[in-house]
Formats: structure tokens, C-alpha cells, sequence
């Protein structure tokens, strides 16, 4: 019969919605390493499930906040233009 571990992790979402990027990354690096290494009950599998989904939640959301905010208007005077990505090898003029 398989062990039943509880998680060291915490419950619910870890609080994944105050965490920084690297924050977020690191928890859910240890919560994959948890996954992989555990001989877990299913409830608690599936609670570091639901915590681990909650910080690749959290990874995206800033990474899309960050594209956002890379993106730069073509031309400023002419409020119409469409944003262009910012690419750093181009010249700007």
C-alpha cells in the first residue's frame, strides 16, 4: 500500500497571485520535484496539481503583462498606427 503524505507546500493556490515571476517559477519547480519524488495520496497529488497549475497561471500572466509592455507604438502622431513588437537588433529610425 502507497504511503499518504500530506504536501510541505501549503493548500490552496500557495498565494501564487502575490508572487513575483521568480517566486512563482520556483514554486512550481518545487512542486514538479514534490510530484516526481512523492509517494503521494491522491488528494494530496492532486492538490500540488491544482497549487502547480496555479503558479504556471501566474508565470503567464506576467510574462503576457511583460509583452504587453514591450510593445511600442510605430508612430506616436498617429494615434490609428498599430503597436509593433520591440525588436532589439532594429534600428528604431
Amino acid at each position: 500500500m502507497a504511503k499518504s503524505r500530506r504536501s510541505t507546500t501549503g493548500d490552496g493556490d500557495g498565494g501564487a497571485a502575490d508572487l513575483s515571476y521568480n517566486q512563482a517559477r520556483m514554486a512550481l519547480e518545487l512542486v514538479l520535484a514534490e510530484l516526481q519524488a512523492s509517494d503521494l495520496d491522491v488528494e494530496a497529488m492532486a492538490s500540488l496539481y491544482q497549487r502547480g497549475q496555479a503558479y504556471a497561471q501566474r508565470c503567464s500572466s506576467i510574462l503576457d503583462q511583460v509583452e504587453q509592455e514591450v510593445l511600442v507604438w510605430h508612430d506616436v502622431t498617429d494615434p490609428t498606427s498599430n503597436p509593433i513588437r520591440y525588436e532589439p537588433d532594429a534600428d528604431p529610425t
